[in-house]
């Protein structure tokens, strides 16, 4: 069965063709690194490494392109006006690259705590400011951008006009025409240099206060959003690759310019699949600081945050994404996630139990339910070539989940699968668990670990009441070796992340 993608350019499912036999290029949208990533960003990163895992598996040579924005870039059209970057650094006292390196190792961290794989290339938007510059200088020489004030504008409408001709006009991914566009754009500053209200930044002069700044053509100032992706996607993957990934808030304004970009400046469209993950919701509302919900990673991995009624380990947060299709909405609660815990144990003990089972020489004793695990673990592979869905893959364990603890508790006779057929379930079982899905043993028997943490916190507690500090030190000092870093806070409670 041929790999389908649905590719939200189309808006349909098509059949996966790489440009190049048996290699890929993707590029996905990284983090902006002015401050610590939350539940919200987990979500594509988890995702695309999934999809890029799974690539791996069907024997593509796989180029993963994941930026880093670590430039103080002007935020666009439906976005706060401001350099988050320069404005976080002046409130942590820090220079800039200072922050940026901080949030960039806090970054990095968090991935490593998912198991995501790194990718082959992580380019930094500072790092190529050069080749940013150069493109604008390409779109200008073309026709499609204008200078003023030193700063550099796109000119949607004359691409617009020019390129609707072509059948690649501008809002070709997001189905947004230029009316629409008009109607959800905000008074900016400088909006007065603009010809036209929906024209995009390329390049914007810096004021005096600005701290991240570089000299170019037009002045001195810092790139836009938009063009940092197009110039490292080029330069990494060239002029056309094969997936372009990140989550469906991106798809406008972020991927429509890009689109735009890249098309006059290589005379072609950037990538020919992009792939969008949907929102995690909270009470059915978008996890981001706009709506003061956000959950940080550390304080999941905590269980620090006023909504949590406990530490989360950052395999129940993988494997509670991958419950769902990457394409649905996925609305998170303090129980969602105890449910995925429990859920994660279930199967993960199953999946031990299935690695302890004799592989024997044996016929099996139930044709009829062989017949039917042998359909199953066919389906993985089915499910997961019908645009990635790990939810039906999960389902499919589940339902394998009874008849492997049947065996091991010998509710079932021994001799109920033929041994040929406990090889293939621990094989796929183990392909599919640790290789694509990427989750790990650890963190399983997380209720375990909470109930032994709780009772040295509340040993630590009573020493301190009774002024035996060397306990409670030694407690607190001991854990810190083990990765367990506790936090006492000001009302008297302690919690605890685990690292």
């Amino acid at each position: 069965m041929s790999l389908k993608v649905h590719n939200s350019l189309s808006r349909k499912k098509e059949i996966f063709k790489s440009i190049t036999d048996g290699h890929v290029g993707m590029y996905v949208c990284g983090p902006t690194v002015s401050g610590e990533s939350h539940l919200g960003h987990a979500r594509p990163f988890i995702t695309f490494d999934v999809i890029y895992r799974y690539l791996l598996y069907l024997g593509y040579k796989v180029r993963y392109v994941r930026n880093i924005t670590d430039a103080g870039h002007f935020e666009e059209e439906g976005r706060e006006a401001e350099d988050k970057i320069s404005n976080k650094a002046v409130i942590e006292k820090l220079e800039p690259m200072e922050l940026v390196q901080k949030y960039t190792n806090l970054f990095h961290w968090a991935m490593t705590q998912f198991n995501n794989l790194p990718p082959s290339i992580e380019p930094t938007a500072t790092g190529h400011i050069v080749e940013q510059i150069n493109m604008i200088e390409e779109i200008i020489k073309d026709g499609y951008a204008y200078v003023a004030n030193g700063s550099v504008y796109f000119d949607v409408e004359k691409y617009n006009t020019d390129y609707s001709k072509k059948g690649l006009p501008y809002g070709i991914l997001s189905g947004r025409n230029i009316e629409e566009q008009l109607d959800t754009t905000r008074d900016l500053d400088n909006q007065e240099e603009k010809r036209n209200k929906n024209d995009f930044a390329l390049w914007k002069n810096a004021p005096p206060e600005h701290i991240m700044r570089w000299k170019s053509p037009w002045g001195e100032g810092f790139p836009g959003w938009h063009i940092e992706c197009s110039a490292m996607s080029t330069k990494y993957l060239g002029d056309v690759f094969d997936i372009h990934g990140g989550g469906m808030d991106l798809i406008f304004p972020h991927h429509e310019c890009e689109i735009a970009q890249s098309t006059v400046c290589n005379h072609k469209t950037p990538a020919r699949y992009w792939l969008h993950n949907n929102m995690i919701t909270i009470n059915g509302k978008k996890m981001g600081k706009s709506y003061n919900n956000v959950i940080k990673l550390s304080e999941l991995f905590g269980g620090t945050h006023p909504v949590l009624t406990q530490a989360f380990h950052p395999m129940t947060i993988r494997f509670f994404i991958l419950q769902t299709h990457y394409r649905s909405t996925l609305d998170f609660s303090n129980e969602a996630l105890m449910a995925a815990e429990k859920g994660l144990k279930r199967l993960w003990e199953a999946y031990e139990n299935l690695q302890k089972l004799d592989i024997k020489n044996q016929i099996s004793s139930d044709k009829a339910l062989e017949e039917k695990i042998k359909q199953s673990l066919a389906e993985f592979d089915e499910f997961m070539n019908d645009d990635f869905n790990t939810a039906k893959v999960m389902a499919n364990m589940f339902e394998l989940v009874p008849v492997i603890n049947g065996i091991k508790n010998k509710q079932l006779p021994a001799d109920t699968l033929s041994g040929s057929i406990i090889e293939l379930l621990q094989q796929k079982m183990k392909t599919y668990l640790e290789n694509i899905f990427g989750l790990k043993g650890d963190g399983v028997d997380n209720e375990q670990l909470n109930g032994v943490l709780q009772l040295l916190i509340n040993i630590r507690k009573e020493a301190k009441a009774k002024k035996d500090f060397v306990t409670s030190d030694t407690i607190r000092n001991e854990l810190i070796k083990l990765g367990v870093q506790l936090k006492d806070e000001k009302d008297g409670s302690v919690s605890y992340s685990v690292n």
